[in-house]
């Protein structure tokens, strides 16, 4: 069973930065990898994604904001946050994907809170 592993949540003010970390148990080399968000009362959401090549693409509500990468050698996939607005708060999770849709179990993601 392939576990999720989030991280790099928190509380901050708008404006601010936060990077997050998802470390995958298993090899995520062959995978195309993405995060999402659920905001209070919302359902989950894509943010980003990135291809096994590293070609990514953003929603348009974060795209100059977020930047999405990898690491292979640590099956790690990361979000960078920048301008972190109060819509931002939400619950990250991140998962591999297959014709643009989550195919492991979900990990427990990680909370980001954006007030002042």
């Amino acid at each position: 069973q392939v576990q999720l592993v989030e991280s790099g949540g928190g509380l901050l003010q708008p404006g601010g930065s936060l990077r997050l970390s998802c470390a995958a148990s298993k090899n995520i080399f062959t995978y195309g990898m993405a995060w999402y968000r659920r905001a209070p009362g919302k359902q989950r959401g894509l943010v980003a994604r990135i291809t096994s090549g590293g070609t990514t693409n953003y929603a348009d509500s974060v795209k100059g904001r977020f930047t999405i990468s990898r690491d292979n050698a640590k099956n790690t996939v990361y979000l960078q946050m920048n301008s972190l607005k109060p819509e931002d708060t939400a619950v990250y999770y991140c998962n591999a994907i297959q014709f643009n849709a989550p195919i492991w179990p979900w990990g427990q993601g990680t909370q980001v809170t954006v007030s002042s």
